[in-house]
């Protein structure tokens, strides 16, 4: 009776464990792959990215893998795109290499970066003359007398979720 009970329980194991490899190939399944592969496990959430980016210093640079929202993408052919971070703050991802680009639609996508995250400033230089081709006036061009301080990810890999069938 104790054999019987023993070999219930081991094949009990064994199903359940062969179940949970089934869900991971599921998930990998729900996700498009652009750049490296990278899976979709062990990521951090935008909440935890956004404390990191504030422990960095200009110059630093970490690796990171992290999850979040497309607010944003380059509309001309997907060379960039800016992901929400908590406290309405953004980053900005572009491509290693411009190795590989998003679809201009993924607006809204769900999206899991791997890459290089990093400090980048804007000078009061660059910040004036964007200042000045949106038409701003030379008063309020004047009052720009800081540099800026951009959240930003060099990405080697991404996982897009599909979107649900409807």
């Amino acid at each position: 009776m104790r054999k019987l009970v023993y070999v219930v329980i081991v094949i009990f194991l064994f199903i359940s464990c062969k179940d949970e490899k089934i869900n991971n190939k599921e998930i990998a399944a729900n996700y498009i792959s652009f750049g490296s592969k990278i899976t979709a496990d062990d990521y951090l959430s935008k909440e935890e990215m956004y404390t990191k980016f504030n422990s960095l210093k200009k110059g630093d640079t970490i690796n990171v893998k992290f999850a979040s929202t497309i607010n944003k993408v380059c509309k001309k052919k997907g060379c960039w795109m800016r992901l929400d971070l908590d406290n309405d703050e953004n980053t900005v991802v572009r491509f290693k290499d411009y190795g590989f680009f998003m679809p201009l639609n993924s607006e809204s996508r769900e999206v899991i970066v791997s890459g290089r995250a990093y400090i980048n400033v804007v000078s009061i230089e660059q910040l004036q003359k964007h200042a000045e081709k949106k038409g701003l006036s030379k008063e309020e061009i004047d009052k720009i007398t800081e540099e800026k301080l951009n959240f930003a990810i060099e990405s080697d890999g991404v996982l897009m979720k599909e979107e649900p069938e409807s």
